[in-house]
């Protein structure tokens, strides 16, 4: 994780202690659909099946800098 500017920067290694991301959700989606078939040869086994991932939208409001380290 980086937060900085010119001269505050802060680098995490793997993350900054204190800091947080605050967002807003902006509610729910629905991805395209996926189709998924299922298919063997000289056999007549086909099966199909279709799959939309949900997605929530976020609104990041702020990054809040930690202590750092």
């Amino acid at each position: 994780m980086f937060i900085g500017e010119d001269k505050d920067t802060f680098v995490g290694d793997p993350i900054i202690k204190g800091a947080k991301v605050v967002a807003t959700s902006l509610g729910e989606a629905k991805g395209e659909k996926v189709i998924a078939f299922k298919y063997k040869a000289k056999v007549r086994y086909r099966r199909k099946r279709g799959h939309r991932q949900t997605y929530t939208k976020i609104l990041v409001n702020e990054i809040v800098k930690g202590a750092g380290e």
